[in-house]
This record gives C-alpha cells, structure tokens and sequence, in this order.
C-alpha cells in the first residue's frame, strides 16, 4: 500500500494506492457521505479485493476543511469531478495505464460514481454500488452508464430498497440488483459485510478484464 497526493480543483487529496497482480485490474472507492478512505467497511472491502489480485485507490473525496461544510458532502457535481481527477490521475502512471480500472461507491459515492462511469464510457469496466443512492446520479446519467453495474443493497433497508429498483429499471447496461438478507443500511449485522465483499469480488473478477 502507497501513500499518494491527488491533485484535484485548487486542492491535493490524500490517498492509498495498492497495486493489482498482473493481468488484474484497479477498483476506484468512492466513499460516502461523512466518510472517508479510512471507511472500517470500504477498507474490509478492499482487502478482499486485494487478496484476490484486484488493486485498489481509496482517497478522499473533500479535504478535511471542505468536509465540515455537511452540504458538500451531498454535492454530487464536485464528488463526482474528484472522482474523474483521481481516474485521470491513475489513468496517467505508466504502471498501471493498461490496467481495466472500475469503481465502487457506497452512499453519495455511487451517485458520483455512476456519473463518473457515464462520463468515461467504455474506459470505466465495472460499477458496484453498496448501500448507493443511484437514483442520485440522475435519471439521463443512469441511461447512459456502459459499463456493468452491481447494486448491491441490505435487505431490511427500507427506502432505498425502493430507489435502487427505481434506479435499476433505468439503467440500460448489463446489471444485476442483489439483497443482503437481514442487512441494514451500513451492513453492521454478522456476516453481511462479507457477503458484500463477495458480490463484489464476484463481479469485478467477472468483468474487470
């Protein structure tokens, strides 16, 4: 794991970057509101997709002074241009140029990081959502989203629940919506953050080529 310094607007943001195997690609986190890259349930995530090969960037998306404005942690225009700022940035190291680059967002983050895959294209491979509000990223963006989408939502979050179906009905990508029995919002029961983490090495093993 390296620490990295994300130039993005007038601002530098801090960042944690680990390397994939070879042949293997690079998961972008995207945090949610309130959070940050020391997230306890992006970094348990991570690791999972460490051990199976898959690199990954977590960083922040606000610096510490922006995060104590609370509404800029639901501003999805600037998390979502962070976001492209930390793509791009990867996108230019030599070592790891070639390498099929995906996102996954949680909260406010899979709003930005559907925008941020809509905007990319074919250059972002795969998007997983936990706990996302999609319906966030807006329904012209969800239409126009490539890259293959995995909304993975708790099964007793209620109300989002809703809006990920709604979200899911729009999106025109390969997709699947997939529960978590007995989850709630932060996936804090036993066992269900585990679940998560295999829904999502599953699909960015699948699709991360």
């Amino acid at each position: 794991m390296t620490r990295v310094h994300i130039p993005a607007d007038s601002v530098t943001l801090e960042g944690e970057l680990f390397l994939p195997s070879p042949g293997r690609g690079i998961v972008v986190f995207a945090h949610g509101s309130g959070s940050s890259r020391l997230s306890s349930r992006n970094l348990f995530v991570a690791e999972v997709l460490q051990r199976n090969g898959i690199g990954t960037l977590l960083f922040d998306l606000l610096t510490r002074e922006e995060d104590l404005d609370y509404t800029l942690r639901f501003d999805i225009s600037l998390l979502t241009r962070r976001l492209l700022a930390a793509t791009h940035w990867l996108q230019k190291k030599p070592e790891v140029s070639e390498a099929p680059l995906g996102y996954f967002g949680a909260s406010t983050g899979a709003a930005a990081a559907l925008q941020a895959a809509a905007k990319q294209g074919k250059k972002i491979a795969a998007v997983v959502s936990r706990g996302g509000r999609p319906d966030l990223a807006g329904n012209a963006v969800l239409r126009q989203v490539t890259a293959p989408t995995l909304l993975i939502v708790g099964g007793a979050d209620y109300g989002v629940i809703e809006l990920n179906q709604q979200a899911f009905a729009i999106l025109h990508c390969t997709k699947a919506l997939t529960l978590v029995p007995d989850a709630t919002h932060l996936f804090e029961e036993a066992g269900t953050l585990e679940k998560v983490a295999q829904h999502a090495v599953d699909w960015f093993l699948e699709y991360l080529k």
